[in-house]
């Protein structure tokens, strides 16, 4: 049995790490992508997890299979073709560790898995199937995701969703709303970043947590504020819980969805359904995601900047909460 599958983009963040007298960015190698960020972080804590998504056979296709594997997720539903090359980011970054997309991604390999490619026994076989937006820029992969998030749902599988908008990589922002809604209206758990909120409906935090609950069936949502921290709601319950202060932060790339994996798996561990947890629960879950993410924003990259569950517990227990 596994614990979460993920679908999605896998692929190589070029984080800037300077610039040449002429201005040219020198840039760093870093395996990303959200929803394997978001595996990474469930894994370590010790979860049991599977990606299913589409790399080249190229060199960077290899290395990330390979980086997969060695953060112990498994690797049976990635599918690796000869005829089209890994998708690549690059991401430059500002004074305060903040990004920046652009994208080699025309296509990219990770848009081109099709519905008949995936493996759904996977999906049959896990407690939670989590998804987000770059899998629904394009065809064919946006039908493959349509296919398996009915399959999980019909297997009443845990369905967690991520936003994730990245505006340069839909070809007109009303596709991307309409979306972004459908994704919705597939999940249980959404993590969304207060960014998003506003580019759906205008509304503030708080406000947009109670109209997503109220709209869509979803039971638990996370409105991540970035330094800010996040705020939290159910049926039951809702609060905020503050980001970590007095850290460095290097790089933000891959933390939204290092909150995610981390506050997915402490949700997990309660055995609860999202929608009966109180508001202690939630506030542990929450705690502990903003710890997660925050310690991530130290070091750089996003797979490869997820903290250790000790490391996540010191954070913690230095600040007064209790895990």
């Amino acid at each position: 049995m596994l614990d979460a599958v993920a679908m999605g983009e896998l692929l190589i963040d070029f984080t800037c790490a300077g610039a040449d007298a002429d201005g040219y960015p020198t840039m760093v190698a870093h395996p990303g992508g959200a929803p394997a960020n978001f595996l990474a972080a469930m894994t370590k804590f010790g979860a049991k997890t599977a990606m299913l998504g589409k790399v080249g056979t190229d060199t960077f296709g290899k290395l990330l299979t390979s980086t997969l594997r060695k953060a112990g997720i498994e690797t049976e539903g990635l599918v690796a073709d000869e005829d089209v090359f890994t998708t690549l980011a690059f991401v430059t970054l500002d004074e305060t560790g903040n990004r920046e997309f652009s994208f080699a991604r025309k296509p990219g390999a990770d848009t081109c898995i099709a519905p008949g490619e995936l493996k759904l026994e996977l999906i049959q076989q896990t407690r939670v199937f989590h998804f987000g937006t770059l899998s629904l820029t394009d065809e064919p992969a946006r039908s493959a995701t349509h296919r398996a998030v009915k399959c999980a749902k019909s297997g009443g599988k845990l369905v967690t969703f991520d936003p994730n908008l990245r505006k340069p990589l839909w070809k007109d922002l009303e596709t991307a709303r309409e979306q972004i809604l459908w994704g919705l209206a597939q999940a249980d758990v959404v993590k969304i970043s207060e960014e998003e909120v506003e580019f759906l409906w205008g509304l503030d935090v708080e406000a947009g947590a109670a109209y997503i609950l109220e709209h869509f069936g979803v039971k638990l949502v996370f409105v991540t504020c970035g330094p800010d921290g996040c705020f939290f709601r159910n049926a039951r319950a809702q609060g905020h819980v503050p980001g970590l202060s007095g850290i460095r932060v290097v790089d933000t790339t891959g933390a939204g969805d290092i909150f995610g994996g981390s506050a997915v798996w402490k949700l997990l561990q309660t055995g609860k359904a999202p929608e009966d947890l109180d508001e202690a629960e939630l506030r542990d879950i929450t705690s502990f995601a903003c710890a997660s993410a925050g310690l991530s924003t130290t070091r750089p990259g996003g797979i490869s900047s997820v903290p250790s569950y000790e490391d996540v517990r010191k954070q913690l227990e230095g600040s007064g909460c209790i895990l």
